[in-house]
């Protein structure tokens, strides 16, 4: 029997077990800790950060067997009681062990044990040594050279301003390894702002359907809202205007966006309304800037917050509301670790924070449609852009026996012309980055493939080199077919390296400008291309889906789809609504501005039932369209569905595991007609990274009883000794069925 007069800590640990364990109070101390509190715990043969889950009285296991806590790290728990008890939800719904779950809640460096760092810049300077320096002493190592003369006019830099000149971390650390350059912290300037001067420059005006929506959400007590409004209608007026409200009720506003690279002009856009502070928290950051700017959230500092994904973590000490631009994007759902969705998370933060959520977009994702159609959310529409800008006039251009030139159509590249002839900016849309996705051989057929996935390696010109879009591996571009020694090598297809050669060679004197994952790499190169664009000189640009998201570009009056296939017929049941998404996203950067848009969209296959109806009715029709299928297949939004995925370096042993699961899991909850199973199956690539994968789908029309099971499963599946030699993970409402 557990001696119920001692006090035990059931603390959560960062390890793949989905449980917690108990400890005994810290020798020497009689301070109780609540829940929330990270403690520094014996972990096996090594110390961990744990998190303070519960407190009971006693333990199913001997005393003596029990270790006490070996540091108390926060006397007090840094987030509430709400925030905590969302982390815990979070962690159960979404099948996660418990103590990964808690620690990826928590910024890196506070995982770590370390304690909050103070609110200053680092920053470098000359030392003693340095300053006596002649101007040439380091001519033989020009860029320390730089670093010294920027250091010599500037007296100190942030390393955030010294990598903007171009320079790397390691240039400053072979300056301090000399004793030549030292860092100190300098503490920030106060930001002196005040609730009736909180505005730098005066909101725009409100149309009709715009002030409707402000007015009609409530700033106290919990409602969702799906802001559902047309590209370029002006969501972002609305929640600039709805966050002014917020604030000068004297509450914080937790904004998030789908992508870091929208993060610089949506900041801009705060910072250019906004007197007060701004938090900002995205991967991009070093994992002190992320701790400092957590916990000017978390104090109240920052009256708004902005972030991506694992933005929707972090503590508010006055929370207000929570606003998800881009709701549809699947950004939003983490797919490695922790499962969790970010959008899915703020409906039941804002559900335990007792606040509005306010969820934007032009093309809603069919889940939160159905939501809506049901009651659960409110629904506020902007139908019309704002302003004077209309929608794009669509033209389907038929790929059927055409002749192309590297995949552009003879109509299309007379229209682009015609833009050009009258100083407009053209944007083409190919989401498919690199020179070309397939190298072959055309003596023998040879293809140059991953030797670690079941995937093709893309050819990249600028690096010279051949790529794998899945595992990064990287190899030469062989002179020669490797099989029959044939120099006859092929590229088929193209990306956006290929395209941008031949709009190079159609329109010589138009600057191209491609904006992908390679191109955009360096520091402000995003923004180095967007400045170009926004002089309004005329220009093609070329991308992929980087370029559909939130932004503005007046000057561009003609949008080029180049493909549009590739959702019509896959495995995946997503794909349409995703293809439709991004077909409509993209469109609407045609004609944001004074002058008409239109949009010229190329396919095989324009007599399709979806490509008519999203060129022809939009994205509601088509939206709807997809809802009736999806309610006919018994498909989510009307189910709910999870997956287990499992990986092994031998093909057997993944499935072998997802079969038994399968038995475990059908025991647990018997197939019946609305409870539905399949697999396990390999994924349409099944080798990746090295590693054979397998997946079993369970599909149930009620989500307490899919709960239910995925909890009992994961238990049993611990203890399997049959899973030593699989990595396995349960993801519940997965976006990826690939």
């Amino acid at each position: 029997m557990p001696d119920k007069r001692i006090t035990v800590y059931q603390v959560a640990v960062p390890s793949p077990l989905r449980r917690v364990f108990d400890y005994l109070p810290a020798s020497h101390s009689d301070q109780s800790l609540r829940p929330g509190c990270r403690v520094r715990v014996s972990f096996g043969k090594r110390q961990v950060v744990g998190i303070v889950v519960a407190t009971k009285n006693g333990s199913d296991i001997p005393l003596g067997k029990l270790k006490p806590i070996a540091e108390i790290l926060d006397p007090i728990p840094l987030v509430s009681a709400a925030l905590f008890d969302l982390y815990l939800w979070s962690a159960n719904y979404y099948q996660h062990p418990i103590g990964d779950a808690l620690a990826n809640s928590f910024p890196t460096l506070l995982r770590k044990g370390k304690p909050i760092p103070g609110d200053a810049q680092l920053k470098w300077r000359l030392s003693t040594l340095g300053l006596g320096l002649p101007d040439q002493a380091l001519k033989r190592a020009p860029r320390q050279q730089q670093l010294l003369h920027l250091l010599q006019q500037y007296d100190a830099l942030t390393a955030e301003e010294i990598k903007g000149q171009g320079l790397s971390p390691a240039i400053v650390r072979q300056l301090e390894n000399k004793g030549l350059i030292e860092s100190f912290e300098q503490p920030r300037a106060e930001s002196h702002w005040q609730t009736g001067d909180l505005l730098a420059e005066q909101p725009l005006s409100l149309n009709k359907e715009q002030q409707q929506a402000v007015d009609g959400i409530r700033t106290t007590g919990f409602c969702t809202y799906l802001l559902q409004g047309a590209t370029g209608s002006g969501k972002t007026e609305v929640y600039l205007q709805l966050i002014e409200k917020i604030i000068r009720q004297n509450k914080q506003a937790l904004v998030l966006i789908p992508e870091i690279n929208l993060t610089p002009q949506t900041l801009q856009r705060f910072r250019s309304r906004f007197t007060c502070p701004v938090a900002v928290l995205h991967s991009g950051l070093s994992d002190r800037e992320r701790a400092i700017a957590w916990n000017r959230a978390r104090t109240g500092q920052a009256p708004i917050v902005l972030g991506t994904r694992s933005g929707i973590f972090t503590p508010l000490k006055n929370p207000g509301v929570l606003i998800v631009d881009e709701e549809h994007d699947s950004s939003y759902k983490q797919q490695d670790g922790f499962h969790y969705s970010a959008r899915d998370v703020a409906v039941m933060r804002a559900k335990m924070e007792a606040i509005p959520l306010l969820l934007g977009s032009a093309t809603p994702a069919l889940e939160t449609l159905h939501n809506s159609n049901s009651g659960r959310y409110t629904r506020l529409s902007l139908s019309g852009r704002a302003g004077i800008s209309r929608p794009p006039e669509w033209q389907l251009v038929n790929l059927r026996d055409k002749n192309l030139n590297a995949g552009f159509s003879a109509e299309l590249i007379d229209a682009m012309a015609d833009e050009l002839r009258q100083n407009h900016q053209v944007l083409v849309f190919l989401n498919r980055r690199g020179y070309s996705p397939t190298f072959s051989c055309h003596s023998c057929g040879w293809i140059a493939s991953c030797h670690r996935c079941e995937a093709r390696l893309t050819l990249h010109l600028s690096i010279n080199r051949l790529l794998c879009h899945h595992c990064e591996h990287q190899e030469m571009v062989p002179a020669a077919c490797p099989d029959c020694r044939s120099g006859k090598l092929q590229c088929l297809g193209q990306g956006t390296e290929r395209s941008e050669a031949i709009l190079e060679a159609l329109f010589p004197e138009t600057t191209i400008l491609r904006v992908d994952r390679d191109s955009t790499r360096k520091k402000n190169a995003m923004k180095a291309v967007f400045d170009r664009v926004n002089r309004g000189e005329k220009c093609i640009l070329i991308g992929t889906q980087m370029l559909a998201k939130g932004h503005h570009f007046p000057n561009v009056t003609l949008v080029v789809i180049l493909d549009a296939d590739g959702g019509l017929f896959s495995a995946d049941y997503r794909a349409p609504e995703r293809m439709g998404q991004l077909i409509t996203q993209v469109a609407g950067r045609a004609g944001r501005g004074t002058k008409p848009g239109r949009v010229i969209l190329q396919s095989h296959h324009c007599d399709h039932p979806l490509i008519q109806i999203i060129s022809q009715q939009g994205y509601g029709a088509f939206a709807d369209k997809l809802l009736q299928e999806r309610e006919l297949a018994e498909l989510p939004p009307f189910s709910f569905m999870a997956m287990l995925r499992a990986e092994s370096h031998q093909r057997q042993d993944a499935e072998i595991f997802l079969r038994k699961a399968r038995q475990a899991a059908e025991k647990l909850l018997p197939p019946s007609p609305s409870c539905r199973y399949l697999g396990p199956l390999p994924p349409a690539m099944e080798r990746r990274s090295g590693l054979f994968r397998q997946q079993l789908t369970i599909t149930c029309n009620h989500r307490l009883q899919l709960q239910k099971m995925l909890s009992a499963l994961s238990q049993e599946l611990e203890k399997s000794t049959g899973g030593r030699n699989v990595r396995w993970s349960i993801d519940v409402d997965p976006q990826e069925m690939a």
